[in-house]
């Protein structure tokens, strides 16, 4: 097979694919077992396949390595994580929200945070002049293909988005036309499944796919 060559991806390949969308989950709880460097950089590497605008590839990864910077980290989203749960509609909701794990931070082998370049030189602007916000969308793309480039190796992949994005660049020290799009804590679940925890928490079930198609 060339490289101009398209492959064809038989049945079992289209099944084993499925499973993996099934099986990719937002991770909290994870094993202390480290990941291995090569298999981060593999990782990296194939959210690096990811489409994008223009080509631009403006996904930044930064990986969290000194333990003084995940503290900070996992004690600024446990405050606002309290600010959130005293916003709920009432003390039942507040309640259950208390006894939700949001965030692995302080126990997930790899911390990464995910930037998107706002200004990058690859592209040449093409494809984001109306839309600029595109480029966010390709880093989005990026993180989804990590996502399960992650789960194919059987290692977790947890989004944290409750945190200020301003306060999060300035601790990482980043260029200020970045902006953050995900805090990622990446380790080998403690607890897999294929329900998502929050459904097997009675907080909120998965819905219709019929729901959300609409035609016009």
């Amino acid at each position: 097979m060339t490289a101009d060559t398209p492959p064809v991806f038989e049945a079992d390949f289209a099944a084993q694919f499925d499973t993996l969308l099934r099986w990719r989950r937002d991770v909290r709880h994870f094993l202390p077992t480290p990941i291995a460097d090569a298999d981060l950089r593999a990782l990296l590497e194939t959210a690096a396949l990811a489409p994008s605008v223009g080509n631009a590839q403006p996904w930044r990864f930064v990986r969290v390595r000194s333990a003084g910077l995940r503290k900070d980290l996992a004690d600024h989203v446990d405050a606002l994580n309290a600010h959130a749960a005293a916003e709920q509609p009432d003390n039942d909701r507040q309640a259950k929200y208390r006894t939700l794990k949001l965030h692995g931070l302080r126990e997930a082998p790899e911390i990464i945070a995910v930037f998107s370049d706002e200004a990058p030189i690859a592209g040449h602007t093409l494809g984001r002049t109306t839309m600029h916000e595109t480029l966010r969308y390709s880093t989005v793309m990026a993180i989804h293909t990590l996502w399960l480039a992650a789960r194919l190796r059987g290692i977790g992949l947890g989004w944290v988005s409750i945190l200020d994005p301003a306060a999060v660049a300035t601790m990482l020290d980043v260029p200020r036309d970045w902006t953050l799009i995900a805090v990622l804590c990446l380790g080998y679940p403690e607890h897999p499944s294929t329900i998502p925890e929050l459904e097997r928490r009675d907080w909120q079930h998965r819905e219709p796919v019929a729901d959300r198609i609409i035609e016009r």
